[in-house]
C-alpha cells in the first residue's frame, strides 16, 4: 500500500513550491529524542535544519550537535540557520559539526562517540522540490537527475533511458508498490529517449487507465521508486538501523525514525521490533505517531509522516 513520500510533491506544487519549509513532528521529534542540556545528538537528515535548530537550543554550551546531509546544499543552508542561532545564543551555543555524507555512514564517522539521540527524518525536502534543475518534482521541467549527493554516479536519465525493460519495472514495482509497473516500464522504454520530468510524467500518465479522480498524480509511484533507487535510500537506512544500537549510549540513548511511506516504516517497525526481542532496544512507541489535526492544517506534508521511537536498554 502506498501511503507515500512522493504525495507530498503535489500538495507542495500547490503554491508553486515557495511555501516555507516546516519540519514535520517537531515537538514528538523532541519529545521522544528527551534532549538532555550537555548531550550529545545526532541529526541523521540535516535537511534544512529545522530539527536541529531546536536540538541545539536545548543542548547548552557543553552539548553538541553532529548533522548529516548528503545533499550540499542543504548543508549549506542548514549551515547558516546554525550560524544565525549561534549569534542569538552566543556562549549558549553548544559545539555544531556537519558532515557531507550519507547517514548510512553514521557509525563510521561518529566511532568510537556514544551518542544520547539519534533523529533521522527520511522526507524529502521542500528544498529539493522546489529546486527544478534537481530533477525531483513531476511538477515542472527538469533534467533526469534525481540525486541528492551531486556526486553520485547514479542519476534518473540511467534508469529511465537506460535498464532494460524487466529491470525497470523491478524497480518500479519494488520502490513505488506499483501494481502497474510493467504496462509503466513498456511505455517509458517506447518513448525512449525521455527527455526530461515532465516528458516521464506525460509518458506514465498516458500509459495508464484514465480516471476521473485521481488520489494522487499518476507518475507519483514510479517517480518515488526511480527517487529510492537512485539514491540507495532503503540500502541507506537499513545500514542506519545497523549501526544505531552500536552508535547510542546504553541506557539513555533515544532513536527516533519518521517515515514517509510503507516501504521506509517496515524497515524502521522490523529492526526496532528485532532490537526489542534481543533485548537492545525499549520500544517507546508500539502504534506510530502521526501528526494531529492541528499540523495537518498548518503543513499537510505531515499527513504520510510515521515517527517511531525507541531506547537502547542494553
Amino acid at each position: 500500500m502506498q501511503d507515500n513520500k512522493a504525495s507530498q510533491e503535489a500538495e507542495h506544487g500547490e503554491d508553486g513550491g515557495k511555501q516555507r519549509h516546516v519540519p514535520v513532528l517537531l515537538e514528538e521529534a523532541i519529545h521522544f529524542l528527551n534532549v538532555r542540556r550537555g548531550g550529545i545528538y545526532i541529526d541523521a537528515t540535516l535537511g534544512l535544519g529545522g530539527h536541529s535548530l531546536e536540538i541545539a537550543k536545548r543542548l547548552g554550551p557543553q552539548g553538541r550537535l553532529i548533522g548529516f546531509d548528503k545533499d550540499p546544499a542543504a548543508l549549506e543552508l542548514a549551515r547558516k540557520r546554525l550560524d544565525m542561532l549561534a549569534a542569538e545564543l552566543g556562549d549558549g551555543m553548544p559545539k555544531i559539526d556537519l558532515i557531507h555524507a550519507s547517514y548510512a555512514e553514521v557509525g563510521s564517522q561518529t566511532a568510537p562517540v556514544g551518542v544520547d539521540g539519534l533523529l533521522a527524518d527520511l522526507g524529502i525536502s521542500s528544498l529539493q522540490l522546489a529546486d527544478s534543475a534537481r530533477g525531483f518534482s513531476f511538477q515542472a521541467e527538469g533534467p533526469l537527475d534525481m540525486r541528492m549527493d551531486t556526486r553520485s554516479e547514479r542519476t534518473a536519465d540511467q534508469v529511465v533511458n537506460h535498464l532494460d525493460e524487466r529491470s525497470l519495472g523491478d524497480v518500479i514495482y519494488e520502490f513505488g508498490e506499483e501494481r502497474r509497473s510493467r504496462r509503466i516500464a513498456r511505455a517509458i522504454v517506447r518513448a525512449r529517449p525521455i527527455r526530461s520530468t515532465a516528458h516521464l510524467a506525460e509518458v506514465v500518465a498516458a500509459a495508464l487507465p484514465a480516471m476521473k479522480h485521481w488520489r494522487i498524480h499518476p507518475a507519483t509511484t514510479t517517480f518515488q521508486a526511480i527517487r529510492i533507487f537512485v539514491n540507495r535510500e532503503l540500502e541507506d537506512l537499513r545500514a542506519l538501523l545497523e549501526a544505531a544500537p552500536r552508535v547510542l549510549l546504553p541506557s539513555i540513548g533515544r532513536l527516533v525514525v519518521i517515515s514517509f511511506h510503507s516501504l521506509e516504516d517496515r524497515i524502521v517497525k522490523d529492526a526496532t521490533r528485532e532490537g526489542a526481542r534481543q533485548g537492545v532496544y525499549r520500544l517507546l512507541t508500539k502504534k506510530p505517531v502521526i501528526a494531529g489535526a492541528e499540523e495537518l492544517n498548518r503543513n499537510p506534508r505531515a499527513r504520510s509522516a510515521k515517527l517511531r521511537a525507541a531506547e537502547r536498554i542494553s
